[in-house]
């Protein structure tokens, strides 16, 4: 399955399409980081389906997320549970913040990584059944290095669960047991 991002500038009606593979954690959701001098409009178009995606403030720069129909822009960072949220540099610690006591889960992961694409859809299953969590992924790209360099990542993937905003348990590997029980630990913590 594939999104085909066509990105447009109101300037102009011409459109540069992009392809991009789906992976569980995007579908449904799509998350992505645009500068805020591009000023650009995204449509989310899957198969016959077509979604606008609605830009939101987040600290300095443009966030972008899917809606269902017409989305209205939230004027916060938004914690959402029940599914698996992207991430960047520019979002990770509003969305963090407005998570307020609820624990975060963080999966740390690559896009080349083999044992971070076995971990997706067992990442993926866990949000759609504890929404009592807020489920978040960053990819560990060059665009968000410093991200990944500030919370300490050496191998992927890693998770990290926060509580209060302040890193609780970590969890390098790709053992899902291991990051249920540790994410079970800090709920009743």
């Amino acid at each position: 399955m594939a999104l085909r991002l066509s990105v447009s500038s109101p300037q102009s009606t011409a459109s540069s399409p992009a392809i991009s593979s789906c992976r569980p954690a995007a579908c449904g959701r799509f998350l992505a980081c645009v500068a805020a001098s591009q000023k650009r409009s995204l449509m989310v178009v899957s198969g016959a389906d077509a979604r606008a995606v609605a830009p939101v403030k987040s600290g300095g720069l443009e966030t972008a997320t899917t809606g269902a129909d017409e989305v209205e822009a939230p004027t916060a960072a938004v914690a959402v549970t029940g599914q698996v949220t992207e991430v960047c540099k520019d979002t990770f610690w509003p969305i963090v913040k407005a998570a307020g006591e609820k624990p975060v889960v963080l999966d740390m992961y690559t896009q080349w990584c083999g044992p971070c694409k076995v971990m997706a859809p067992k990442f993926q299953e866990m949000s759609e059944k504890d929404h009592d969590v807020v489920f978040l992924k960053l990819d560990c790209n060059q665009d968000n290095r410093p991200l990944a360099k500030e919370l300490g990542i050496r191998v992927v993937p890693t998770f990290k669960i926060f509580k209060d905003g302040k890193v609780a348990k970590e969890v390098t590997g790709a053992k899902i047991d291991e990051l249920a029980r540790a994410i079970e630990e800090v709920k009743s913590s």
